[in-house]
C-alpha cells in the first residue's frame, strides 16, 4: 500500500454561471488549473433565492460529462431529447453530453437552501461523438456505507467493506470514475483504495482535513481542492473540531490527450470547436 500525500491546493473563487447563480469554482477556474479527465468542480450554496432563483437557463454541450450532486434543495432538469428530471436532496443526475445536448437545470424552490455540486468529466476523443445520454439518480438509488468513523454515500465506483464490496449506481464509464461524499465524524479517518495511476482529488466542504500519513499529514482547508499524489490509497482525516467533516473523494482514470475548450464545447482540436459553434448556430448540434 502506497499512501496519497496531498500534493497542492486549488482555491475555490467566487464566480457567476448560467443566468447569475453564485458559485464557487475550483477546479477549471483557468484552463491550467484541471485534472485530467477532470475539467471542472463547482459548489452552488446559498440561503438567499437571489444568488440562484434565475438557475441554468437552456444552453448546449458537447464532448464531456456532467454530474450534478444535491445536498439540500431542488432542481428540475430538462434537454432538446425530452429527458426530465427531478435533481432532489441526496441525489444526482449523470448527463453524457456526447456529440450534443441543449439543457437547462432550474430551481423548484423560490426560498430555502440550495447546496450542491457540479463537475465535468472530459470524454475520450472516441467518445465525443457518440449519442448524448442523461440519467437522473434518486437519493435511494445511492447506497450508504457505515463504517467505524464515517457514513459514505457511493454515487461511482466502489467502497470495501467487511462485508464486500458496496458499488454506486454509476457504471460503465470509461474513466473509471469514483465518486464519494464522506461525513467524518470528530477525529475519525477513512481510506479508500484508488488504482495507482488515477487522478485524484478531495474537497471538504464542511469542516477542514488532514491528508497522507501519519506524521506527515498536511491541511486542508474547507472549500479547497486538495490534488493528490500518486499511489493505491487516500487516507483522509478529520481536522480539529468538534464536528467533524465532510467532503466529496473523487478519481479516474486520466486521457492524456489534447484539451481544446470554448466555454460549453470540450473538444481536442480547434477545427472540432469551430464545427461544434458551426453547428449550433444551425441549430444541429445534435
Amino acid at each position: 500500500m502506497t499512501l496519497r500525500s496531498l500534493q497542492h491546493i486549488i482555491p475555490s473563487i467566487p464566480v457567476s454561471d448560467g443566468a447569475g447563480v453564485k458559485l464557487r469554482r475550483s477546479l477549471g477556474q483557468s484552463q491550467g488549473l484541471r485534472l485530467d479527465p477532470f475539467l471542472m468542480l463547482d459548489e452552488f450554496a446559498s440561503d438567499n433565492p437571489d444568488d440562484y432563483i434565475a438557475g441554468f437557463p437552456p444552453h448546449p454541450h458537447r464532448g464531456f460529462e456532467t454530474v450534478t450532486y444535491m445536498l439540500a434543495g431542488d432542481f428540475e432538469h430538462q434537454d432538446h431529447l425530452g429527458n426530465k428530471g427531478h435533481l432532489r436532496a441526496g441525489g444526482a443526475q449523470w448527463m453524457t453530453a456526447g456529440k450534443g445536448i441543449i439543457h437547462s437545470e432550474m430551481p423548484l424552490q423560490k426560498e430555502g437552501r440550495l447546496h450542491g455540486f457540479q463537475f465535468w468529466i472530459n470524454l475520450p476523443a472516441r467518445e465525443k461523438m457518440k449519442p448524448a445520454g442523461y440519467r437522473d439518480i434518486q437519493p435511494e438509488e445511492i447506497p450508504t456505507v457505515a463504517l467505524a468513523d464515517a457514513q459514505v454515500k457511493v454515487v461511482a465506483g466502489e467502497v470495501i467493506t467487511a462485508n464486500g464490496p458496496v458499488t454506486g449506481p454509476i457504471q460503465g464509464i470509461s474513466t473509471a470514475p469514483l465518486f464519494l461524499d464522506v461525513r467524518l465524524d470528530a477525529g475519525g479517518s477513512f481510506e479508500q483504495a484508488i488504482p495507482e495511476g488515477h487522478s485524484a482529488f478531495v474537497y471538504p466542504y464542511a469542516g477542514s482535513l488532514l491528508i497522507g500519513a501519519d506524521g506527515q499529514q498536511k491541511p486542508l482547508p474547507a472549500r479547497q481542492a486538495g490534488v493528490l499524489s500518486n499511489g493505491t490509497t487516500a487516507r483522509v482525516s478529520a481536522g480539529a473540531g468538534a464536528d467533524g467533516a465532510c467532503f466529496l473523494l473523487l478519481a479516474a482514470r486520466p486521457l492524456g490527450e489534447p484539451v481544446v475548450q470554448y466555454g460549453p464545447f470540450v473538444m481536442n482540436t480547434r477545427e472540432e470547436i469551430e464545427q461544434a459553434l458551426d453547428e449550433y448556430r444551425r441549430g444541429v448540434l445534435a
